[in-house]
């Protein structure tokens, strides 16, 4: 066995997932959607989207008063029946030097996906293949840990055509067991199809952002269930071929004058309702 085939071999024993074998995604929130809101407020904040149905949170940088003690943060998301959906973490956090203290604190947190959300180099098909090596190298630090690395698309990297985009790039790659995080706003905004591309690579969709976001030219309201995007069927690839363990609601548009909670609220009962129409896997 390679060294390649071992490391997939430990990640499937220590994370148990693969995309037959895959449940019923869980419902979680980028903490990036109330990012005002939870700066006034963070255990307010954090205890209103657990009592909106919410499973749990993907982190984004802001911690609140538990900024050095991820363990009582880790108490408080317990009592609070949340988990640690992922988080959003920059190449620098995860530097030689950093390493150990980075993972260290995720850990704690119960988090194992850790996802680059924007690298200035995923904007060029050059820039792509340079940043893959960087995650390769990054994903085989951590599977012994037990923890994946991914990345998360925004416009740049769906630029050109299907199948030569700089996300096309990084998918074939980076190894398998890396996250191909899809922002499914993004997506639909760079005139691409988020569906088609959960089937390009199947298993690697493992967190995905529901976003409702207009393409140019077009508009309407940019709340899930209230715009144009077909997340039953988008929905249907996750569960049959995504490997998708988190669809994570993102809102970075606030229509309306609502607030940034509220607007998420909506976008969770948006979801609810396609979700309560479709059959059960």
């Amino acid at each position: 066995m390679n060294k390649q085939a071992m490391l997939c071999a430990v990640l499937g024993t220590l994370l148990g997932a693969s995309p037959a074998m895959a449940a019923e995604p869980r419902l979680g929130v980028q903490l990036w959607s109330v990012k005002d809101e939870i700066k006034q407020d963070f255990e307010g904040t954090l205890t209103r989207i657990s009592r909106l149905g919410f499973q749990g949170v993907e982190f984004a940088g802001e911690f609140g008063p538990y900024k050095d003690n991820p363990a009582a943060l880790r108490a408080f998301l317990d009592k609070n029946r949340l988990q640690c959906a992922g988080a959003h973490v920059h190449f620098d956090q995860l530097t030689d030097a950093r390493f150990e203290a980075t993972t260290a604190f995720y850990k704690t947190l119960g988090c194992s996906n850790l996802v680059i959300p924007m690298d200035a180099r995923g904007a060029s098909v050059d820039g792509s293949t340079a940043m893959s090596r960087e995650l390769s190298a990054l994903s085989s630090k951590l599977v012994p840990k037990g923890m994946r690395i991914g990345y998360h698309n925004h416009a740049q990297e769906m630029a050109g055509a299907v199948g030569s985009t700089p996300w096309d790039v990084i998918a074939r790659s980076t190894p398998k067991e890396s996250i191909l995080q899809q922002d499914v706003g993004w997506t639909t905004f760079a005139g691409k199809d988020p569906v088609a591309y959960v089937y390009k690579y199947p298993g690697r969709t493992v967190s995905t952002h529901y976003k409702a976001k207009f393409a140019p030219g077009t508009s309407g309201t940019p709340i899930i269930g209230q715009d144009k995007t077909d997340w039953a069927g988008l929905t249907r690839a996750m569960r049959q071929a995504g490997g998708t363990e988190w669809i994570i609601v993102e809102q970075e548009e606030y229509p309306n004058g609502m607030g940034q909670l509220d607007t998420v609220a909506a976008s969770l009962a948006g979801l609810k309702a396609v979700l309560a129409k479709m059959p059960a896997q």
